[in-house]
């Protein structure tokens, strides 16, 4: 039987010759379902309609996106699972392309001209890897972090050529949990015995993770200055500096990380946080320029992009150059997610800048309004918007917008922030009573919905934390919960795919805003423990 018999294939070329030549190699090595299209756009709507096991992408897409930039979107938004095996196609040659695009680890690349016998190897070569990692890769997809860990260990000793990917694997899931005391063995053995890059940057992140920034530092420095290419290397380092407060080496790690590896819009963003935040205008409009040109041929674009670029020319006094930032915002993103609220925001800072009073008090009646419907706005916008409020007689609003920052909160970091936007305007009182009646309004809505579940009430307590999760996206307490209040529910009244389906994305919350939790563990274990009550568990995929 042949071995690729049954693998559906999606190709990604504007050429339609060239697409008909992959496609017609593909036929001849035995692939029968076999997709083109011609743009990322059209690929993100393919991927959304249908699971593929090969994607064999041209890195020169034209219209305004590589390839990596739609391999970018693609792993962050969970839009391919890990088990698509996906080749970068590229000139022979392009070396720093190609760097690029290993950083967002494509499964390979096929360096042009090819022919069906070089493909059919590559494939075969990348087929084998994948039938070994297919049943942990089906795990970490279905949310089971915890048999995921489990299926490494196994294949570790099943695959041994494999081993020391397993063990990286086994590591980043652990670190996904926040069990960093437990990654930190597995790298530390890999570091210290075989001084294996990725394991000495993944005992560095541990190192991180726990505030341990000195001993991260000293790991990374060596890193990058022995790799001059490992730019993970270099976004961590960047990271640790701006924990120890030096912004200013913080911007300049990132800036050579970019100039290593130049289109990762992510980076791009980051390097235009961090120059604005140092003072750095200049620095702040290029990066940030680069990264609104960059997505505007992304399915993904974030209008936040818009308004920090419109910061940096603000700072620039460059305010005819702002208002075609806010223009080009309104023109292409009219109509998006947080699109009003960035919109009144950016031209909130336009006129502040200007001293256009009375177009600046339209924009902050405006912007606090759409704020209202924004509740996924970064706090940084929010609390800016506060501020201007406050610099212009409305406390009333600031104290509302400062309302709405502190029950998203993250943590005690993030409550202060919140707190020093009132207490730097002279309002100190009002800033404690504001922390002080968030925090008991988090408190008593938990107790509300754990009165409900003890009650029998399960489908209230539901009801209470789902939409408690809607109006706060970003308090962690609040995502813990809403995950608790399910599992119960769905432990004492019966399964239900819809809430089930929910659980994930709460559990990815809880991760992302507090990571560090010491009762994450057990909710990750509840959540097995009612997977498995009703046979719930993941299916393991069989690769073709």
């Amino acid at each position: 039987m042949n071995q690729l018999d049954g693998l559906s294939a999606l190709i990604i070329d504007p050429n339609a010759g060239m697409r008909t030549s992959v496609q017609n190699m593909l036929t001849m090595i035995g692939l029968s379902a076999i997709n083109g299209v011609a743009s990322s756009n059209q690929a993100i709507k393919q991927v959304a309609t249908k699971p593929y096991d090969l994607i064999l992408c041209e890195y020169e897409l034209g219209g305004g996106q590589d390839g990596q930039q739609l391999l970018e979107d693609l792993r962050h938004h969970r839009l391919i699972p890990l088990s698509t095996m996906f080749f970068m196609v590229t000139a022979e040659g392009d070396y720093g392309r190609v760097v690029s695009a290993a950083e967002l680890a494509p499964t390979d690349y096929i360096l042009k001209p090819f022919n069906a016998d070089r493909l059919l190897e590559r494939i075969t070569r990348a087929l084998e890897r994948r039938r070994a990692f297919m049943p942990a890769h089906t795990l970490i997809d279905a949310g089971h972090q915890r048999e995921a860990i489990a299926a490494c260990l196994e294949a570790e000793q099943a695959f041994p050529r494999y081993a020391l990917e397993f063990q990286r694997l086994r590591a980043e899931q652990l670190m996904l949990q926040g069990e960093f005391d437990q990654a930190e063995p597995i790298y530390r053995a890999l570091a210290e015995e075989k001084q294996i890059p990725w394991a000495r940057l993944g005992l560095a992140k541990t190192l991180f993770e726990r505030a341990r920034y000195d001993e991260a530092q000293a790991i990374l420095e060596e890193l990058v200055a022995s790799n001059k290419n490992f730019v993970d290397a270099y976004d961590w380092l960047a990271r640790t500096h701006a924990a120890l407060g030096a912004l200013d080496k913080s911007q300049g790690v990132l800036a050579d990380a970019v100039a290593v590896s130049p289109h990762v819009v992510r980076r791009l963003r980051t390097l235009g946080e961090t120059a604005l935040a140092a003072g750095d205008a200049d620095t702040a409009e290029k990066s940030l320029r680069q990264v609104v040109t960059k997505a505007k041929y992304s399915e993904f674009r974030d209008p936040e992009d818009h308004v920090k670029l419109v910061r940096a020319l603000v700072t620039k006094n460059e305010p005819d150059q702002a208002a075609a930032v806010i223009r080009d915002l309104d023109r292409s993103l009219g109509g998006q997610k947080n699109a009003s609220a960035c919109s009144a925001i950016s031209s909130m800072m336009l006129h502040q800048h200007t001293g256009n009073t009375d177009r600046l008090n339209e924009s902050l009646k405006a912007a606090m309004a759409a704020c209202k419907d924004a509740p996924e706005l970064s706090p940084e916008l929010k609390l800016e918007l506060a501020r201007t409020c406050l610099a212009n007689g409305m406390e009333e609003g600031a104290a509302e917008v400062v309302r709405d920052v502190m029950r998203n909160a993250s943590g005690d970091a993030a409550m202060a922030k919140a707190m020093d936007v009132l207490q730097q305007a002279g309002h100190g009182e009002m800033a404690a009573r504001l922390a002080q009646e968030t925090r008991q309004q988090v408190v008593d809505l938990v107790a509300s919905g754990a009165a409900k579940a003890r009650a029998g009430d399960y489908l209230g307590a539901v009801e209470l934390m789902q939409e408690a999760a809607a109006k706060m996206p970003g308090n962690p307490a609040v995502a813990f919960n809403a995950a608790l209040a399910i599992l119960r529910c769905l432990e004492h009244t019966g399964w239900d795919d819809k809430l089930a389906a929910s659980v994930p994305g709460l559990l990815d919350s809880v991760r992302r805003l507090d990571g560090r939790n010491p009762k994450l563990p057990a909710l990750v274990a509840l959540h097995q423990q009612v997977l498995k009550k009703y046979n719930k568990g993941p299916r393991i995929r069989k690769a073709g």
